[in-house]
């Protein structure tokens, strides 16, 4: 199986880690750091990362907001604040739409305002940890809404820790999708 689409890869690894010019953190709503990737995320980049983010005065629900990366490997991290999913079934996927959404329209502004021809952006499983997005769901939002909102001068990894997570995306991606997921 092909883990690259036209602009969207699946891979395997750990997002802290990734060249990129963006990377995406799931952040919580108060961008101050916490478990997870964000919390890795906040720890790799350093404390200027957590006084940065005081200044921002937190991010809404299915929204995002850009910060410079400080000593991680990237140019930029976009802070997106994913929706939890128990206690809000109906509106989760579309604040989870919104949120992916958002951090594509951030980095086509920081494309287009540093004068760059394409720029590779790299998200996380958003909602998918503590937030209790169910797995197979939130692939199918992450992925469909980036293929409607990313344009082709906007690279696309899906970067996932876990290798079940890997083993979704990939298969989604791929058109293998019949609602349960063979691994």
């Amino acid at each position: 199986m092909n883990s690259k689409i036209n602009n969207i890869e699946i891979i395997q690894g750990d997002l802290t880690e990734m060249n990129l010019d963006i990377i995406v953190n799931a952040a919580n709503h108060t961008l101050l750091g916490g478990g997870g990737i964000d919390g890795v995320i906040h720890y790799k980049a350093g404390p200027e990362l957590l006084e940065e983010c005081k200044i921002l005065n937190g991010c809404e629900i299915g929204s995002a907001k850009m910060t410079d990366a400080y000593k991680l490997p990237c140019k930029k991290i976009i802070h997106a604040c994913g929706p939890m999913y128990y206690g809000h079934k109906e509106e989760a996927p579309i604040k989870l739409k919104e949120c992916y959404k958002k951090c594509i329209e951030l980095a086509e502004d920081y494309r287009k305002s540093n004068n760059l021809k394409t720029i590779t952006i790299g998200f996380p499983c958003i909602s998918t940890g503590i937030y209790g997005y169910p797995k197979d769901e939130a692939c199918k939002i992450a992925i469909d809404t980036v293929k409607e909102y990313a344009s082709d001068k906007i690279n696309v990894k899906f970067v996932c820790y876990e290798e079940l997570d890997y083993k979704l995306y990939l298969n989604y991606l791929n058109g293998i999708d019949k609602g349960v997921f063979e691994l």
